[in-house]
């Protein structure tokens, strides 16, 4: 089992895009693939169209009250399952903190789902928090979307330096990729090629900014299940092939 963060210490970089359509593409090759909403803002619950609530709540899965498999819904795509947000979710740094070896928490919880699934998408919550430190401790790699702007590199760095202050993080896989690039915008093509001079490990497939990338909250379904041959789609995919080669 590969788990899979998504994460940015910023919102709008098209965190939850990316670990729904990778996700969708993870399961169209056959593997058993579950995305976990950490989000209370529940954007991936939504696009799936499943209900975002939980039994319980973020309390009864934190405080182990409530095994995680039991809270899974299926999705309209095979091999693809949801683990919904619920709104509770925005007190889950509060439930984390509560509780013994709180960076680990999501660890213990995701162990048991290691013989049912072959890929686990994180789509985590935007801001460094204790949720976030889960994701990063739990995840094999952690992918980190971010536009190609002055501060999605300034959120980089956030990131960077929070990393060297956590020693036992130190050999996380980190792979930035851009996102919502626009090629007509001298900034965005300019920092596309500086930004990969600075930091090491940006992976070289980029994600347009594209209208069917948006129409998902129209279609709710990941992008290349109803446009698969848009270039976004194509993008995704070339994204995916160059994860896989890396993991």
């Amino acid at each position: 089992m590969k788990i899979i963060g998504v994460y940015n210490i910023k919102g709008g970089v098209g965190k939850t895009a990316t670990a729904v359509n990778l996700a969708y593409l993870a399961a169209e090759e056959g593997n058993h693939t579950l995305v976990w909403d950490l989000d209370p803002q529940a954007a991936a619950t939504y696009y799936f169209r499943v209900k975002p609530k939980v039994k319980g709540g973020g309390k009864a899965l934190v405080k182990g009250k409530r095994e995680l498999d039991s809270a899974v819904k299926g999705t309209d795509f095979e091999n693809l399952d949801l683990l919904p947000a619920d709104f509770s979710f925005r007190n889950m740094d509060l439930l984390l903190g509560d509780a013994k070896k709180p960076t680990k928490q999501l660890s213990r919880r995701l162990e048991p789902l290691s013989e049912e699934y072959d890929y686990i998408f994180l789509d985590c919550p935007p801001s460094i928090s204790l949720v976030s430190e889960n994701v990063l401790r739990a995840s094999d790699a952690v992918l980190v979307p971010m536009i190609p702007t002055t501060l999605s590199a300034r959120t980089l760095d956030q990131l960077l330096d929070f990393l060297k202050g956590h020693a036992q993080l130190g050999g996380l896989r980190l792979m930035p990729l851009f996102t919502m690039v626009d090629r007509r915008k001298r900034l965005h093509l300019d920092l596309m090629e500086q930004l990969p001079e600075q930091y090491a490990g940006i992976l070289n497939t980029s994600i347009p900014f594209a209208s069917d990338v948006e129409r998902m909250g129209i279609h709710r379904m990941p992008l290349p299940a109803y446009a698969p041959s848009r270039t976004a789609s194509k993008a995704y995919r070339a994204l995916w092939e160059e994860i896989k080669r890396k993991l």
